[in-house]
């Protein structure tokens, strides 16, 4: 995936809109793909972990991989819709790849990255994206000041929850995990 989104970037770049257009249509099929295999493998690894690994909090975990999907989902999906306007497209698909760095964030030392804090990592990237706009065009990007404070609040909620073991959400962790 990332070696498809540099070669498109680059496709861009040397101004070869045609062939970044046909690969494009590979790309959407492909990221089409990820939420249907994102949900599948976070519960079949939800009931590995708990089944096989007795690892605890496996239940309460699942909203992570879950929210990720959902917040890489309508930015992808409005990138492809907008793919004939591209400077919707490009901070769309931004915003959709970072959505997806949350499990590599997730995954970095505890004393670089503490544990409940690895969107701030996701954050910082969209948050890069506008500065480059707001450096470059000396206004922030419409995507940006409406996609980045609705995933702040949805990563925040997911974080609360997680953390929380509401008995709702637990309860709906379990029928997916059975």
């Amino acid at each position: 995936m990332a070696v498809f989104l540099i070669v498109q970037s680059a496709l861009i770049r040397t101004r070869n809109i045609r062939v970044h257009q046909k690969l494009g249509w590979f790309g959407a099929v492909l990221g089409a793909a990820i939420p249907i295999v994102g949900v599948s493998i976070a519960i079949t690894m939800g009931r590995f972990n708990a089944q096989q690994l007795h690892q605890p909090n496996t239940d309460a975990d699942l909203i992570i991989p879950l929210w990720d999907m959902l917040a890489f989902t309508p930015a992808f999906a409005l990138a492809i819709y907008w793919r004939k306007r591209p400077e919707f497209h490009r901070r769309l698909m931004l915003i959709a790849t970072c959505a997806l760095t949350a499990a590599a964030f997730g995954r970095f030392p505890e004393h670089l990255v503490p544990s409940a804090f690895f969107y701030a990592g996701v954050d910082l990237l969209i948050v890069l994206g506008a500065a480059r706009d707001f450096i470059v065009n000396k206004t922030i990007h419409v995507v940006y000041r409406y996609a980045l404070p609705g995933l702040i609040l949805g990563q925040t909620f997911v974080m609360y929850t997680n953390t929380h073991h509401y008995a709702w959400w637990l309860r709906i962790a379990h029928s997916l995990l059975a």
